[in-house]
């Protein structure tokens, strides 16, 4: 196997930016970001025979990123996004579009055997096609591969059955507090608890190993069932928060598969995500002080 290969599985898009399109899609941003730190960081989903899907294979091999793009007759994907308060994203989501449409065929196949890691969400398996695909990915790569579900709640793309069998499948949780509160609500548990306790209460009934929570100017935490993690938010000026948790997920586990504990790579993270609020977009180059910083 080799250890180095990290996968985001699901969705990959334009985002729709008022001041005009990005690419974007939540494992697309995790692939980018591992990427970063040296790691073998990989971009597998669809787009479609048109102009913008060959415009995202040229962005990711300019952006030097390592992809398996499959190829359908459904319209590459595209999301309107708009910026509320405090440059919180809004997003509307196009529906029937190629990523719909995964398919775990050998390609696919061939990578899950050597993945060490792979991160996948919720948006994604809104299609039963492209549900099953993932399940297939994550039933075949090695059975000590890290595997993330980075929960990523978008409109009214999940349910709680989909959320149980995806936890049931991973290593790793991640998520904010919008969601905390939404999954805690779904799950039934009491309105009194406190984050800290949800997240415990998630891994007794999941099985999942660790839990990490964002809370954006809040602080974030990592979870794991004999201790609790908390680092503090750093104080940035905010252009938009499009693809920072994203990032944070990624730097996580960069820092994990390249043997730092999780204090560190908590530390890392919130530094890492911190820095791309400051810039437009989801895919912003790091200066060189956080690339080195694993």
């Amino acid at each position: 196997m080799k250890p180095h290969i990290v996968v985001g599985l699901g969705e990959i898009l334009w985002d729709l930016l008022p001041s005009g399109k990005r690419l974007g899609g939540a494992p697309a941003n995790f692939a980018y970001h591992v990427s970063a730190f040296g790691l073998d960081g990989m971009a597998l989903s669809a787009t479609g025979r048109d102009e913008l899907g060959r415009e995202i294979v040229a962005t990711l091999d300019s952006a030097g990123l390592s992809h398996s793009l499959q190829l359908n007759d459904r319209p590459t994907g595209t999301v309107r996004v708009t910026l509320g308060g405090a440059g919180i994203p809004e997003y509307d989501i196009v529906e029937d579009v190629a990523w719909d449409r995964l398919r775990f065929d050998d390609a696919f196949a061939g990578i899950a055997a050597e993945c060490s890691c792979v991160c996948f969400g919720t948006l994604a398996q809104r299609s039963p096609v492209s549900r099953e695909c993932i399940r297939s990915f994550l039933d075949a790569v090695p059975e000590d591969s890290l595997k993330i579900y980075d929960i990523n709640l978008r409109q009214r793309y999940y349910s709680e059955e989909l959320i149980r069998e995806s936890m049931s499948k991973a290593d790793i949780l991640k998520l904010n507090d919008d969601e905390l509160k939404m999954v805690s609500g779904m799950f039934g548990y009491g309105g009194a608890m406190l984050p800290a306790d949800i997240c415990r209460r998630l891994l007794e009934d999941s099985g999942l190993k660790l839990i990490i929570l964002t809370c954006g100017t809040k602080g974030s935490y990592v979870v794991a069932a004999d201790e609790v993690l908390f680092h503090e938010t750093p104080v940035v000026n905010v252009v938009d928060t499009v693809g920072a948790g994203d990032s944070f997920t990624a730097t996580f586990c960069a820092a994990l598969l390249k043997g730092h504990d999780p204090e560190a790579a908590l530390d890392a993270a919130v530094r890492v995500s911190a820095f791309v609020c400051t810039r437009e977009g989801a895919m912003p180059e790091l200066p060189e002080e956080l690339g080195n910083l694993l």
